[in-house]
């Protein structure tokens, strides 16, 4: 979690700094092969330094960046999960649970569709 330190220090919010810690130490537990790193100021995780998923903060909401792909394959079920979503960020609001498994799935999707992924976004 050191490689995040410095980002989770800005988050002026106390809530906001700790949802977002939480939502990372998850992963680096759940994922531990996965590479967490610092890019375009914002936390993410690489798999054979192919991006996985990232993560911004904003006012109103926690955003998650699974790449366009995932956000369409998991577009329902981010709905029933109560998310609103654009075409590349779902916006879990500071207020709202975090669904541990649905961010697995789109994890576990992006892992799975990427496995053989030479460059770091899909083409």
């Amino acid at each position: 979690m050191e490689v995040f330190a410095e980002f989770l220090a800005k988050i002026d919010n106390p809530q906001h700094r700790d949802r977002t810690e939480e939502v990372l130490i998850w992963i680096t537990k759940r994922f531990p092969n996965l590479m967490p790193k610092i890019a375009w100021n914002q936390p993410m995780f690489t798999d054979h330094g192919t991006y996985i998923i990232g993560f911004s903060v904003a006012k109103h909401h926690l955003a998650v960046a699974p790449e366009l792909a995932g956000i369409t394959h998991f577009s329902d079920e981010i709905v029933q999960a109560g998310y609103d979503h654009t075409k590349q960020l779902v916006l879990i609001k500071w207020d709202s649970p975090v669904d541990y498994s649905l961010l697995e799935k789109m994890i576990d999707f992006n892992m799975l569709d990427k496995a053989d992924c030479s460059t770091f976004w899909r083409k």
